[in-house]
């Protein structure tokens, strides 16, 4: 009987072993570019991660970053990944060169920003007092950079009013407003939050919610998504549709948790020394985050006027918005 006992278990172990590694070998693996991790506005993709929601879903998603969405945009162009967690402006952009991209589920009803001015500068009190200033993006052609020449333009300011110098995010970003290698600058939490703890600057326009990026811009900006190419996503709707569940499940975590019960999930690394501060930041920036995963109603139009203002390859390309977004694989959950 012992031995008969013993048998049955070790068949048991193997079997175990056996659909263990069945069930590794039919994870798809996928691999997503994001424009810089750390930021909060980029939270759902991290915890679906974190939280095991793509590991439910059958995926073996590698998560990357790079420090602006642009670059993260040029990665999956080249091949090197498979879809980008950035903004949803960049699928109207590349549309204009003859690239067509798209927002499979919407993150972001608004861009998570803030145009912060250096402490150093009391008599700059609106945008059209930037005129000659210097002014920090987190790359050339990177959605901070439209944001910020649409705000110049809107206060009357023509191009080349004020200079714009690529200094990312984070660190980079405060050590040059620090040693005044620009004076303004266009970033999210927690490096908001930081700058503000820190003395070197303070809000002069806020982009961080919905209501206050429609009072700003004149309409809403949806930015936060998973875009990916529109042949890639056509011949691989099935993974699709996997990640956008993960994601929307992302999104109802977000929606349903307080920022102490969110930042339990977050690597440690990302509260740059200071939990509370994180945590305070993402509890009043919750906001930014779409519900539902769907884009909001008249956000591809309003993105498309900002684009239309600030670039001349958007301006004077014909742009078919219907083939920058999808809501199927949202509506497809329910």
């Amino acid at each position: 009987m012992q031995r008969n006992g013993l048998w049955v278990l070790r068949l048991g172990c193997a079997v175990l072993w056996l659909a263990t590694c069945l069930g590794a070998a039919q994870a798809e693996t996928v691999s997503l570019m994001v424009g810089g991790q750390e930021k909060q506005i980029y939270l759902p993709v991290v915890l679906a991660e974190k939280l095991g929601y793509f590991r439910d879903e059958g995926l073996d998603v590698r998560v990357l970053s790079e420090p602006a969405g642009i670059e993260a945009a040029d990665e999956m162009l080249a091949g090197a990944v498979q879809g980008v967690i950035g903004f949803y402006d960049h699928n109207i952009e590349l549309q204009s060169l003859g690239k067509y991209t798209m927002s499979v589920v919407q993150l972001g009803v608004a861009p998570g920003e803030a145009e912060m001015i250096t402490s150093r500068a009391p008599q700059v009190k609106g945008v059209g007092d930037l005129k000659g200033h210097r002014l920090g993006v987190t790359g050339l052609g990177s959605s901070t950079d439209f944001l910020t020449r649409y705000l110049l333009a809107k206060a009357g300011l023509k191009p080349g009013a004020a200079v714009l110098i690529p200094v990312s995010a984070g660190d980079t970003l405060i050590s040059a407003m620090e040693t005044g290698q620009v004076e303004a600058a266009m970033t999210t939490e927690p490096t908001v939050s930081r700058l503000i703890a820190l003395h070197q600057a303070r809000v002069l326009v806020d982009l961080s919610t919905d209501r206050a990026t429609r009072a700003a811009l004149g309409g809403p900006y949806p930015a936060a998504c998973l875009y990916m190419e529109a042949g890639w996503v056509e011949a691989h709707r099935p993974v699709v549709k996997r990640l956008v569940a993960a994601l929307v499940r992302s999104l109802h975590f977000i929606a349903t948790h307080d920022g102490a019960e969110i930042a339990e999930h977050v690597p440690r690394g990302f509260y740059a020394g200071d939990r509370a501060m994180y945590v305070a930041a993402l509890d009043a920036g919750k906001g930014m985050f779409s519900p539902d995963g769907l884009m909001p109603e008249g956000g591809p139009q309003s993105v498309l006027k900002v684009l239309r203002e600030v670039l001349p390859t958007v301006r004077s390309a014909p742009i078919d918005l219907s083939r920058t977004y999808t809501n199927a694989f949202v509506t497809g959950l329910h």
